[in-house]
């Protein structure tokens, strides 16, 4: 006879609330019960993981086990005259990672984990415990000066680093870890980075440029080329799947932002598109992807030189490189923005195409050109071209 073992998970909530077929609190209405679905999904991966292990050795879980592994998480008094540990801030740390990974966002957990390792790293260097309490301004200042001093990030990195545990000290504030808001004070100042895209010229280069059929960097430019022709970022890009194809539009919504944005795809698109849906086009990770076009780049011989600007502490560090040398996934939604603007669509609807909500993040990735400003002057002022002048 099978025994069902009953474990307890410390929640409660009104039965009318309870969608039982899904086993899930209903959200829609009810503000406080997205959280408590959180929960259960971090106790449901727990209990599966708790028990996996068990089988593993040959074991049936048992009922105490299971009641274990889906406890809640408490703080561990220190014995007197130790130190505060901070056993309840890091549990509920990897809860956070564990949520985002459960919900498919890979690349948020990723950048948690970075920050977490951050953190860990500074409490060992600096001997501080971080907890939700000693989360200060005064934390600010030295955790700041160690990830610029010690670690060597830029301005930029540091700001990162800083608006990601805030992030992780509110999602811990709305579910009741603690009562602190010291955090709030943390800041660091973000410099505005240089964009990189490329012109429509090197665009076409790109796509020009011969290359054997099948292989790893025609692969790698082809992913890269629908970027440019569609603004999808890397996480939806090789995400497309046939039922996002709707005639000649894509209609998906987004990893990172679940934003549901509708593209209209552009005759050199389709093809591409065409050949995701027939298999003929395979998904790289991010940092391969990053490699393979910096090769492409450098054969197509998009070597402009550019000049790579960096802060540190508020201090200008400046780079002269070759422009092949920047190229990156996030350079085709950058190009694409750029490239749109330029012949014409008006920003609210590229902002629409992109999902991007507001104009200081879609700001970023614009990036006119010199050339650009000249043609579009001249045309609104009927100024003659250089070209007539020397006629």
């Amino acid at each position: 006879r099978r025994i069902r073992p009953k474990v307890y998970t410390g929640l409660s909530i009104h039965p009318k609330q309870w969608v039982t077929k899904e086993q899930r609190a209903q959200e829609r209405g009810y503000p406080d019960n997205p959280a408590i679905n959180d929960a259960l999904k971090v106790k449901a991966k727990r209990l599966e993981d708790c028990a996996a292990a068990c089988l593993a050795q040959g074991m049936v879980p048992t009922a105490a086990q299971l009641k274990e592994a889906a406890a809640p998480v408490t703080q561990v008094e220190p014995a007197a005259g130790s130190p505060t540990l901070a056993v309840g801030f890091w549990a509920y740390y990897a809860e956070w990672i564990e949520l985002a990974s459960l919900r498919g966002k890979l690349r948020s957990a990723s950048v948690y984990e970075t920050a977490g390792r951050h953190l860990r790293g500074f409490e060992k260097k600096a001997k501080y415990a971080v907890d939700f309490d000693t989360i200060t301004p005064t934390f600010n200042d030295r955790f700041t000066s160690y990830l610029l001093g010690t670690v060597g990030l830029t301005d930029n990195t540091v700001a990162k680093q800083v608006m990601t545990l805030k992030r992780f000290m509110r999602w811990a504030a709305e579910r009741g870890y603690h009562s602190s808001v010291a955090f709030e004070r943390l800041t660091w100042k973000r410099q505005e980075p240089d964009i990189m895209t490329l012109t429509a010229e090197e665009v076409d280069t790109l796509e020009a440029l011969p290359l054997p059929e099948g292989g790893y960097l025609d692969n790698a430019r082809s992913l890269f080329l629908l970027s440019c022709y569609t603004g999808l970022r890397y996480s939806d890009l090789v995400s497309v799947r046939p039922e996002h194809l709707r005639g000649q539009t894509l209609r998906l919504t987004t990893q990172k932002t679940r934003e549901t944005v509708t593209i209209p795809l552009q005759a050199r698109a389709l093809p591409i598109v065409h050949r995701m849906m027939a298999g003929e086009i395979r998904a790289v990770t991010n940092q391969k992807l990053n490699n393979y076009l910096k090769e492409l780049g450098e054969r197509a011989g998009i070597c402009d030189p550019i000049e790579v600007l960096r802060y540190r502490g508020g201090l200008r560090e400046s780079t002269t490189m070759p422009k092949w040398q920047k190229l990156g996934c996030h350079t085709g939604r950058r190009t694409f923005v750029t490239l749109s603007l330029e012949r014409g669509l008006r920003p609210e609807l590229v902002m629409k195409i992109t999902g991007h909500r507001d104009w200081k993040s879609f700001k970023r990735y614009v990036n006119i050109t010199e050339q650009a400003v000249e043609r579009e002057f001249a045309r609104v002022y009927d100024m003659p071209s250089p070209l007539r002048v020397a006629q």
